[in-house]
């Protein structure tokens, strides 16, 4: 059994990743779809689980509350119809609190293989002091997530850059990378981006890339390095010049103060691009 989970808040992203990952099911069997909504309701409640905890005290907010809640209710029992008699299993779930945090919940106890995520991104301020719930998710989630913002035909990726710095002791990603070339049967290109800050010689990036492609045996895949101002400009422009369609990204899943300093490349990426991202939490 495949188990992927799409947290969705009834937007056109999350329907994008829904509609992905019920075509992308056609690729595999036994294939498990659950669909996650939360609803958030203010902190001053003391509601944490559907059916637990106390309404907020206004009487028109536990007006809104239970009408929101029996419209979802509604709304997932047509979602659950819509699909029935497909190929994949699709089920829906409804919990009360913060999204971030049920939706990292759900991850560490049902242990799903992938998470599909609609993502607006997000500019400036915005960014920097706050951050959308999918960057979050891409930042912790130890299974792959995938972010997804407009319509995609998982059929029709058949271009996947891999920005990485491809040195030493990356097995897992690299197993994942190759199953990730299969799953589309595309073409892989490896890319490094050169920046003014960590300059090295083509010969250099070069060699690093040929014994990475060599040592896990990864075939089908072009060597790429590209200047830029930055890692995260450079990953996105190299997509947009070749017209990719999906990039592969690791995240080391930093936190707190560190993550605050030094932000997340993998992050800027989900935020900047138009294309789906495939990203994974290495250790």
């Amino acid at each position: 059994m495949t188990k992927v989970l799409v947290p969705f808040d009834f937007s056109e992203q999350a329907q994008n990743a829904l509609d992905f990952t019920t075509l992308l099911s056609d690729k595999f069997e036994n294939v498990e779809i659950i669909v996650l909504h939360v609803i958030e309701v203010p902190s001053s409640s003391g509601m944490g689980t559907m059916g637990g905890g106390e309404l907020m005290p206004q009487m028109e907010n536990q007006i809104f509350f239970i009408e929101l809640l029996d419209r979802r209710k509604r709304q997932f029992k047509e979602l659950e119809s819509k699909y029935a008699g497909n190929s994949f299993a699709l089920s829906t779930k409804i919990v009360i609190g913060n999204a971030f945090q049920n939706i990292s919940s759900f991850i560490i106890d049902e242990d799903p293989d992938l998470v599909v995520m609609g993502s607006t991104g997000s500019d400036g301020i915005e960014e920097v002091l706050i951050g959308s719930n999918t960057e979050k998710v891409v930042r912790t989630s130890h299974c792959p997530v995938v972010t997804v913002k407009a319509s995609t035909n998982p059929e029709k990726i058949k271009k996947i850059v891999f920005a990485n710095d491809f040195r030493e002791g990356q097995d897992e990603l690299a197993d994942r990378i190759k199953n990730l070339q299969k799953w589309f049967d595309a073409d892989l290109y490896l890319v490094i981006i050169n920046t003014p800050g960590s300059f090295e010689t083509t010969r250099e990036s070069a060699a690093r890339i040929k014994l990475f492609a060599n040592t896990y045996q990864i075939d089908h895949a072009v060597a790429e390095i590209y200047n830029s101002n930055s890692e995260e400009a450079g990953i996105v422009e190299f997509a947009e010049d070749i017209d990719a369609d999906l990039i592969a990204m690791a995240t080391h899943g930093r936190t707190g103060l560190i993550h605050l300093f030094t932000g997340s490349i993998a992050e800027d990426v989900v935020n900047h691009t138009k294309r789906p991202v495939w990203t994974f939490k290495i250790k």
